[in-house]
């Protein structure tokens, strides 16, 4: 698979606002998906915030949906990074979202008066869940919520209470994504859209991802064995198993409508708590035994 290009023209202006803002506020809460930690942690806020000495809260957010255990070793290592707290929650919960300003304050315990009010930025790659977040900590809809990436085009400024203010901001992608594993990665969690990568490739890459550390879970979702079957063999076997045939082709199989499906169910926590990626590649711990 070749490198990515994906840098919609909002999304350039919005590195330069961000590259602004940056200078008038005191936390970075970056939104991640906890299934993808790494590959959804932009390189470009590093870049924005290191020289301005900005610490950043790292939200895994969708933790419902992530490994436990590989989430536990995501934070341990993200905590061990200087000017940086990690939590693990899920922004669809009022609880978890309220965490956020509580643990944003302890990074700038300056900050917390009427007339220095704390002043969070709010970022992340598309569809991580920002505007969710946003929703929740509010306590009202304010930010257009969709599955789609690249739902907000504009900065939007709130007030959390006299003492805090919140700034959300417009998912934020780098302009090429050189290594396919990663591009393969943000579209299998759905931030980068299929007009960029079709479907079919994520779900043959999310299948291997699958048989490498959760077999068992195909095979309890979709009633095969799956030893010994390649990715697109195991895609084939779903458009079977959910007769998924292509229109007046005698038989055929649609083999990206069974893609469809597969990437659904993922995605939406069908197939179990699976996350995509490790901090210690191939770790014999997050296997599942098939």
């Amino acid at each position: 698979m070749m490198s990515i290009q994906w840098f919609p023209g909002h999304m350039n202006a919005a590195r330069k606002e961000a590259a602004k803002t940056m200078e008038v506020i005191d936390v970075i809460v970056e939104v991640l998906d906890a299934r993808a930690p790494q590959a959804s942690s932009n390189p470009l806020i590093e870049e924005l915030r290191l020289p301005r000495q900005r610490p950043c809260l790292k939200v895994l957010n969708k933790a419902d949906l992530a490994d436990p255990v590989v989430t536990k070793a995501w934070l341990e290592r993200f905590n061990q990074q200087e000017g940086v707290s990690a939590v693990a929650l899920s922004c669809k919960s009022a609880g978890d979202a309220a965490k956020i300003p509580r643990l944003s304050q302890q990074l700038a315990p300056h900050r917390n008066t009427n007339v220095k009010p704390l002043r969070m930025l709010i970022m992340g790659v598309p569809n991580v869940g920002k505007s969710t977040l946003m929703n929740m900590l509010l306590k009202r809809r304010v930010a257009r919520v969709g599955d789609e990436p690249a739902v907000t085009k504009v900065q939007q400024r709130h007030k959390l209470g006299d003492q805090m203010a919140i700034i959300d901001s417009p998912g934020l992608l780098w302009g090429t994504i050189k290594d396919p594993e990663v591009g393969l990665l943000l579209a299998t969690i759905n931030a980068v859209g299929h007009t960029v990568v079709d479907d079919e490739t994520v779900a043959e890459f999310l299948v291997g991802k699958m048989l490498a550390r959760y077999p068992a879970r195909l095979t309890a979702r979709y009633g095969f064995g799956v030893e010994g079957l390649t990715s697109a063999r195991v895609i084939e076997a779903i458009a079977r198993k959910r007769g998924c045939l292509l229109a007046g082709s005698g038989g055929a199989l649609d083999r990206d409508k069974a893609a469809r499906i597969f990437l659904a169910d993922y995605r939406d926590g069908t197939l179990g708590r699976a996350s995509l990626e490790v901090p210690e590649a191939g770790k014999a711990a997050q296997s599942e035994p098939a």
